[in-house]
């Protein structure tokens, strides 16, 4: 088996910024096809910057991605819409339809993709929400919703089209313990049972470190550490403890890169 069928995705020297904010530097990682994959950072590492490169929202200013084989920022039109058809995005904020119910948002993707007739599409819908324990609330608004649940539905909607690839951004971001666990476990048992990838975008490291079967952390642009969840945790590069054992002193600075606090308060 080659690298290439090994692979779902091949990130190879991967450069961008927003204007002169340099964010990747150089990152290079893989994603196993049928793996969880965590892709763990402090916020603003990139990590979000990352699945937007994947899905061709943005492209590199140097290097590539390569999804199934093609790359992504050399696809047209019509290659880089086959190719999101082939992948599921669960949003950081959630991203449902505020003003349709929670049926209508599953069966939304179902509607606009695919030739589906209304009755197939409605068991189609029920067999989502029943894998994520929501069912029983189809009827119901978003607004009626729970932070766990509404994080529930928008999962559902992520695997609605049984997509090759799943992408998490954020998934656990404001959850309370018992919402964070259930949407961690749903993530891995969704991805084992329907044979899928996915990618776990976050910067919430116990939970994610129980679900994935390998990690990347990135600092600085670049990739600094990968491995199994154990590797990780026994990893002795400063960065990455500091960061998977929630240390506050360490390589990983608080403070946003500026000018001494002093020179802005006009002191000396």
């Amino acid at each position: 088996m080659s690298v290439g069928d090994e692979n779902l995705i091949e990130i190879e020297d991967l450069h961008f910024s927003y204007g002169s904010n340099s964010v990747l530097r150089g990152i290079r990682l893989a994603v196993p096809r049928g793996k969880v994959v965590g892709i763990l950072g402090v916020s603003g590492a990139g990590k979000s910057t990352i699945l937007r490169l994947i899905g061709g929202q943005l492209q590199p200013q140097r290097g590539q991605v390569r999804f199934d084989g093609r790359i992504v920022h050399e696809l047209d039109q019509a290659g880089l819409y086959r190719l999101r058809r082939e992948v599921g995005m669960m949003f950081q904020a959630g991203g449902l339809f505020s003003d349709i119910s929670v049926y209508e948002n599953i069966a939304f993707p179902m509607r606009e993709l695919t030739d589906l007739s209304e009755e197939i599409i409605h068991d189609l819908v029920l067999m989502k929400l029943h894998a994520v324990g929501l069912r029983g609330a189809s009827r119901l608004m978003p607004n009626e919703l729970s932070g766990g649940m509404a994080r529930r539905v928008a999962l559902a909607r992520a695997i609605a089209l049984d997509p090759v690839l799943t992408m998490y951004d954020e998934p656990f971001a404001g959850l309370d313990p018992i919402s964070l666990n259930v949407i961690a476990q749903l993530i891995r048992q969704l991805n084992d049972a329907l044979g899928v990838t996915s990618i776990i975008v976050t910067y919430d490291v116990p939970e994610t470190l129980k679900v994935v079967d390998l990690a990347y952390f990135i600092h600085d642009g670049v990739v600094v550490a990968s491995g199994t969840p154990d590797e990780l945790s026994n990893s002795k590069d400063p960065a990455v403890h500091q960061f998977i054992h929630a240390k506050p002193d360490g390589p990983v600075a608080f403070h946003y890169p500026t000018v001494p606090y002093s020179a802005d308060l006009g002191v000396g």
